[in-house]
């Protein structure tokens, strides 16, 4: 079967699919110094010269924070029936520790009302990489203690939003936070410690136990409670070399295995705490950490953008590593020196990533395998093209018009082979401060003028709006 079906074969989804869109706080909300909000380690991280590109910030990003009403009308003018959005700890517990503020709490149930006011179902995401600034000073996530005071926060935020809020994630992508942020440095905190990242992620693990602990304890329990996981599609250089395949056995282990075993099986994978004995003795796994973790999951959400090639390595080779997280001298893979990285084939996005719908199936079936009966959502999809305005204004992105349809008819197949997917959330609804790339990336399926702030559906957004209207995607060539 192709990638994408053709304009004469319908695809349509169940009528109780969910047709979303996502973004995250710091990346939109801007108002960094309103209303009680204190440093998050974004913050810190984006003003500090030379981490990002242009030196560029997320001090206004797109003003979401004053312009939260028009975005959710233009939101249901998109025909969203959810949106997911993340909260920022330090809006609303500014040190990470003691009572909310509840001027930025304020917020986030103001955002709420005028969701659902507009018939679009919000969807909370607790972590989305930003930890106060205090909380990193303290030692951030390689130390135990930030896993408590995020179950506390988890704990303010279910009982502010709990009665309104049905579906609630956890933490986004906690491998960009743990080895972005701790062994590349390419994301905040901008730590180079392959320890510390190792730590950091079971410390993650422990804050999604220990905050569904929390949420669960504080709200209905018709509330949903998942994470986003953005585990790598890993595929051998040589299916039928060995060791291109423990290369990759490697790697699936250190973005899948690590997150996942935990928290659905209830065990890191021996292959992980053998492969990682020579940077760490995982001594930071205390007695009951596993049983913690190991909470009952509503749903699992899943993040795609593009598969992972690898082999191994070839001592000779030193060029840069080509795994499309940044560039940085520090690998965020520990103890993987001996995995190569290669650009996979096909056509490229602005971030130089592969366009790949089969790799979005073969993610969803895994999790399908993996954990049976366990409803999965795509909770980011999406890709950044150079998008500029026409001289009518308009913004045409037509090759994003066609991943949407690829990716989409992958969700729709992977139905048809059994899997529980009861979502898709388009990555971004807004064109935003994308990361250590500032403003030079445009994943938003809505074009935002930086200077202005006027927003702009792309073609993708009003070809999108039509798929969710309809269940059903339209022809990518009629747009």
């Amino acid at each position: 079967m192709s990638d994408s079906a053709t304009p004469a074969t319908p695809v349509t989804f169940p009528p109780a699919f969910l047709w979303g869109a996502a973004t995250s706080a710091y990346q939109i909300e801007g108002a960094v110094r309103e209303d009680g909000r204190t440093p998050s380690i974004w913050d810190t991280f984006s003003h500090t010269p030379g981490k990002t590109a242009g030196g560029d910030t997320g001090d206004v990003a797109v003003d979401h924070y004053h312009r939260y009403r028009d975005d959710v009308a233009l939101m249901a003018d998109l025909n969203l029936q959810a949106y997911r959005f993340s909260v920022s700890w330090s809006r609303v517990q500014p040190t990470g520790r003691g009572p909310a503020v509840q001027r930025g709490l304020d917020f986030y149930r103001r955002l709420v009302d005028e969701l659902l006011e507009k018939g679009i179902k919000p969807a909370v995401t607790l972590y989305h990489w930003d930890l106060p600034q205090e909380l990193e000073d303290a030692g951030g996530w390689p130390e135990r203690d930030t896993a408590y005071r995020f179950a506390e926060y988890a704990q303010i935020m279910g009982e502010a939003l709990g009665d309104r809020v049905e579906s609630w994630m956890t933490l986004n992508e906690p491998w960009c936070a743990a080895f972005l942020g701790y062994a590349s440095g390419v994301h905040a905190p901008g730590r180079t410690e392959p320890a510390a990242a190792l730590k950091a992620a079971h410390h993650l693990n422990l804050a999604h136990g220990l905050g569904t602990k929390a949420l669960r304890s504080v709200m209905p329990a018709r509330n949903q409670i998942s994470l986003s996981l953005n585990t790598s599609v890993v595929r051998p250089l040589n299916p039928r070399s060995p060791a291109d395949l423990a290369a990759a056995r490697k790697i699936d282990d250190l973005s899948g295995g690590i997150f996942h075993g935990p928290i659905l099986h209830g065990a890191y994978p021996e292959t992980l705490l053998e492969a990682t004995s020579s940077v760490t003795d995982w001594s930071c796994i205390e007695d009951g950490d596993l049983d913690t973790i190991h909470q009952p999951v509503d749903a699992l959400g899943l993040n795609y953008y593009t598969p992972t090639l690898v082999s191994a390595a070839d001592p000779d080779d030193k060029g840069p590593r080509a795994d499309g997280h940044g560039a940085s001298e520090h690998s965020p893979w520990p103890a993987a020196d001996d995995v190569a990285f290669h650009q996979s084939p096909g056509e490229q996005t602005e971030m130089g990533w592969s366009v790949d719908p089969t790799g979005l199936h073969e993610l969803i079936m895994r999790y399908h395998r993996e954990a049976p009966g366990l409803p999965l959502y795509v909770t980011e999809n999406g890709a950044a093209y150079d998008d500029k305005p026409d001289a009518d204004g308009k913004v045409h992105d037509p090759e994003r018009v066609a991943y949407l349809h690829g990716h989409l008819s992958a969700v729709r197949r992977a139905i048809d082979d059994g899997a529980d997917v009861r979502g898709y959330f388009l990555w971004s609804l807004l064109d935003n401060f994308e990361w250590a790339y500032g403003y030079e990336k445009r994943f938003g399926a809505v074009y935002v003028d930086y200077a202005s702030q006027k927003r702009t559906p792309k073609s993708s957004a009003l070809w999108y709006a039509r798929a969710a209207k309809a269940g059903e995607l339209p022809d990518p060539e009629g747009t």
